[in-house]
């Protein structure tokens, strides 16, 4: 049986460690925000209504509470178009951009875990999903 092996950085974190994750786990907490974040990753700079349906089941009112948040955190930007008709779009900051690699670290995670239950549930039917 193979043994995790803990990076050296993570075991001396300490308490300065691990309150930067827990401000990380806050700042990306919640159902929608990594959707969010990763749908802007893939199509790019997006509209509101355009966000809403990409993002499956979420309601207006909370993917604009979301989106909120996200540019607090300085994650997203609000861009507002002056045209005919007012446009708003958003798009990620670089700082937003950083997240690239945990995305796309939970996405594979994502995708091997449910592989998994797939392989070890003999109906083919994923456990509690």
């Amino acid at each position: 049986m193979e043994t995790i092996k803990q990076p050296s950085d993570l075991i001396e974190c300490g308490k300065t460690g691990l309150i930067a994750i827990r401000d990380t786990m806050v700042l990306l907490s919640g159902k929608w925000k990594i959707q969010i974040i990763g749908c802007m990753m893939v199509y790019g700079t997006m509209r509101f209504m355009d966000l809403r349906r990409k993002v499956e089941g979420i309601a207006a009112k909370m993917l604009s509470k979301e989106l909120q948040e996200l540019e607090q955190n300085k994650l997203i930007r609000r861009n507002v178009i002056n045209s005919r008709l007012v446009t708003v779009e958003y798009e990620l900051t670089e700082h937003g951009l950083s997240l690239l690699k945990l995305i796309t670290e939970i996405r594979a995670w994502g995708l091997a875990h449910r592989q998994h239950l797939f392989q070890n549930n003999s109906a083919g039917q994923p456990a509690n999903t």
